[in-house]
């Protein structure tokens, strides 16, 4: 097959095939007459599998470890279930801190609606940032707001964050 057919055969772009086979995720033949990339069923397969785990969230990175495991004849199902377990406890950290954007930003705009645009004076620069904790009576350290330096995550309003990596 040829890059587009494979393309087309695994419902992605010619350029992803292009980037697979360059990242080695792909190992098509070279046609002797024109030096062009010839895929097979393998390749195939293997391209299939990468967008379905792409799908999932998966990184090239661990995608490459997948197919590695494979290729040896090792089951990657452990590895998979062990990379997948990390992945969705950062989504749902990911979430979290999200909705706690979310939560901030809607006390941000319901706090601005009654607050007076303001000109730059010397001593402020945008009073809707600066002052919008005090219209909510939100306090940025309180509500989990990241400090530069501090190497916290943001955690979700209400809640205590623990030592140890979020």
């Amino acid at each position: 097959m040829k890059v587009s057919e494979i393309a087309r055969a695994a419902g992605v772009n010619p350029e992803t095939v292009r980037y697979y086979t360059r990242e080695g995720l792909l190992s098509p033949a070279r046609n002797p007459d024109n030096g062009y990339h010839r895929y097979d069923g393998n390749d195939l397969q293997r391209l299939k599998f990468a967008r379905k785990a792409r799908q999932l969230g998966f990184a090239l990175s661990e995608i490459q470890s997948i197919l590695g495991e494979a290729d040896h004849h090792h089951s990657p199902c452990p590895m998979v279930r062990d990379m997948f377990t990390r992945r969705l406890q950062d989504v749902e950290a990911r979430l979290a801190e999200l909705e706690a954007l979310r939560d901030r930003m809607r006390e941000a705009m319901a706090a601005w609606e009654t607050m007076p645009n303001g000109n730059p004076d010397g001593h402020t620069i945008c009073r809707l940032i600066e002052k919008w904790d005090e219209a909510t009576g939100v306090d940025g350290q309180e509500a989990g707001v990241d400090q530069p330096g501090s190497g916290k995550a943001i955690a979700p309003k209400g809640t205590r964050q623990t030592g140890g990596a979020a």
